[in-house]
């Protein structure tokens, strides 16, 4: 009987410790941490956490929707199939605002103005999200991502009282072009963005939609209002500032540059083919090979993964997935006749993509274009040799 009042007093007094550590005094701060874009692709567009700070408590953790466990099963198929669940993180202020200063990344601060009781609605939602079984979410760049969860939580935590105004000088803009102004046009990783991601992401951005980006969380946030009419930022301040670096894009590297090689050799050996009336059949093979495995990437992305961005991709009317299929009819002399038409089909493809980027249906790498036009030319000539075969 002992026992077991001690053990029932034993869980009363373990419950309000814990209630103790779990509220937040009149001293503490919510604020919203914004970290600056860092020299690779997967950070090139910045970071949002969350600051709980209280002296009292002597508490400064940081919340933030953006880990990812590299152990996790099949983490590559996950990701690229748009399966791959980010978790919610937590570190202490002063670790976390180390990793960026040694990275040499911006972090700037906005303290919230919220009332006691919407602070603890946020903190105790962030705990209960820290829980292993809450942690994980199901990962989307533009619509469910690091930034966006910032939005989502402190509307939750206000009751939905926050109106987000436009900024000022605000431009509405296509989500590609949110992209554009992060990643240069004229890398690897902007070729690799714009072939993977569909005409989904050529739409104009809603403002609110404008805040899958930590910038731009940044700069609605500034401006944010509350129900009452009050600003819903107390005061901004930056505790990091980057450090000058060497910008270090070279052109001999580019895209633009290397592609455009590239269409130059085709063009010489399409020239050289021509005025010898013969064909260079292993630039053909690699022609259709190469056009061939990015067009059965890019139905993948589409109809085999749960990527939003990837979906009514038209650069399938330059990388056609069947010219992988057809790949035989590049070693005969004389193919069947119906090949012939096939290759027309290939030119009035690559007409119908010039069509779609004038009238803005899609936006395409402009790194492609001089590839684009060597490998029109090359079906050109194709028809023509082909033509001549089967008329002999």
């Amino acid at each position: 009987m002992m026992t077991k009042k001690l053990l029932f007093l034993l869980i009363i007094v373990s419950s309000c410790v814990y209630a103790q550590q779990t509220t937040l005094s009149n001293t503490s701060e919510i604020s919203v941490l914004t970290i600056g874009p860092g020299t690779s692709l997967n950070d090139a567009f910045g970071h949002s956490a969350f600051r709980i700070k209280d002296p009292n408590m002597g508490l400064d953790v940081v919340y933030g929707y953006g880990e990812y466990d590299f152990d996790a099963p099949n983490f590559y198929l996950k990701f690229a199939r748009g399966k791959l669940n980010y978790l919610l993180s937590k570190d202490n202020f002063s670790r976390f605002y180390q990793i960026y200063v040694y990275h040499n990344r911006t972090v700037k601060e906005q303290v919230l103005n919220v009332s006691q009781s919407e602070k603890q609605t946020l903190y105790n939602y962030l705990l209960n999200n820290y829980k292993s079984e809450n942690r994980a979410y199901l990962y989307e760049f533009f619509f469910d991502n690091c930034a966006t969860r910032i939005k989502d939580v402190a509307k939750i935590a206000t009751n939905n009282g926050i109106t987000f105004n436009s900024p000022k000088d605000f431009e509405a803009k296509t989500f590609r072009s949110l992209i554009y102004d992060n990643v240069n046009q004229n890398s690897w990783g902007s070729l690799g963005i714009d072939i993977a991601l569909g005409s989904v992401i050529d739409r104009e951005a809603t403002p609110e939609e404008h805040m899958f980006l930590p910038e731009n969380i940044y700069e609605f946030f500034e401006v944010a209002t509350k129900k009452d009419g009050s600003p819903l930022v107390k005061n901004s301040n930056t505790i990091f500032t980057k450090r000058p670096t060497k910008v270090s894009n070279s052109f001999f590297t580019s895209p633009l540059l290397i592609l455009g090689i590239l269409s130059l050799i085709i063009l010489f050996i399409t020239y050289t083919d021509f005025k010898k009336r013969k064909r260079t059949i292993w630039l053909d093979m690699f022609i259709f090979s190469f056009t061939g495995i990015i067009g059965i990437l890019i139905l993948l992305l589409w109809f085999a993964t749960d990527h939003i961005g990837t979906h009514q991709n038209y650069n399938l009317l330059w990388a056609f997935a069947l010219n992988i299929v057809v790949i035989g009819q590049l070693f005969k002399e004389t193919p069947k006749k119906w090949f012939i038409k096939y290759l027309k089909f290939l030119i009035i493809m690559l007409c119908l993509l010039t069509l779609h980027w004038i009238i803005g249906v899609q936006v395409f790498a402009m790194s492609l274009i001089p590839l684009i036009i060597a490998v029109g030319i090359r079906y050109l000539f194709l028809v023509r040799y082909y033509s001549n075969n089967h008329n002999q």
